[in-house]
């Protein structure tokens, strides 16, 4: 006989992970031409941090390899949408800063997406939202948790 505790926990992740790759899905048709979820959500993060990040640092926050925090930081480098520049307090690490470019790149996804969050937003209703962030927080704290 199976535990309803697990049929529960079951909904729970099954319901989060359709949620996600819906979301992944509409985001990826918004965003301007040729930039990934990937890149958005770097330049968001540069942005908002408004400081220069190690890619080891950046790896750890987006919960990727420093190989594949590399690739990304490649292709944003190519496009001119971040700055990587030798640490100079230790060489043999580099500092990634955001670049005007790349503010300009993020704004402009930022103007893609905000119409489908509102639509979201409104469809849902604030209430719930609000409701629920505090549950997706604490699910992701011991997420992080698990490590």
């Amino acid at each position: 006989m199976s535990d309803p505790r697990n049929s529960l926990a079951i909904a729970l992740f099954s319901e989060i992970l359709a949620a996600d790759q819906m979301t992944r899905n509409r985001l990826s048709k918004v965003l301007p031409k040729g930039m990934e979820l990937s890149h958005f959500s770097l330049l968001n993060h540069l942005a908002r941090a408004n400081t220069e990040k190690s890619p080891a640092q950046l790896a750890q926050a987006f919960h990727v390899t420093r190989g594949a925090m590399t690739n990304t930081l490649s292709k944003l480098e190519w496009a001119g949408y971040v700055h990587i520049r030798p640490d100079w307090d230790d060489a043999r690490r580099k500092m990634v800063s955001i670049s005007p470019a790349g503010r300009q790149a993020r704004d402009a996804a930022l103007s893609a997406i905000a119409p489908m969050f509102t639509n979201v937003l409104e469809d849902l209703g604030e209430e719930k939202v609000r409701a629920i962030l505090p549950i997706l927080r604490d699910l992701r704290a011991n997420l992080e948790g698990d490590r």
